[in-house]
């Protein structure tokens, strides 16, 4: 548990990120470091959010994450486009 948050770990939602050279620290610290939540959509009955945090290295990633059992689950993680960056950046404070 990170900052409060619990995150729900197994090989499949590893396997995800690790397709994209992404750890599940980077994943968690994304979310932990007052990431941008974009949107979300339901997919088979449960609301996928995707949101644009930064990790510990300075890396800028896009989570794709839902929640379960009251935890935070991975979906998939990838490096944030430019344009994801930018609005990063350029949110209020």
């Amino acid at each position: 548990m990170a900052n409060g948050i619990e995150f729900d770990w197994d090989d499949e939602n590893r396997k995800h990120l690790e397709a994209h050279k992404v750890t599940p620290a980077e994943f968690e610290q994304a979310l932990n470091s007052d990431p941008l939540d974009l949107d979300y959509q339901v997919i088979d009955g449960e609301e996928r959010y995707r949101s644009v945090g930064l990790t510990n290295g300075g890396r800028f990633l896009l989570v794709a994450w839902t929640v379960r059992n009251g935890r935070v689950r991975a979906v998939t993680a990838f490096p944030a486009s430019v344009s994801n960056k930018k609005a990063f950046l350029e949110k209020p404070r």
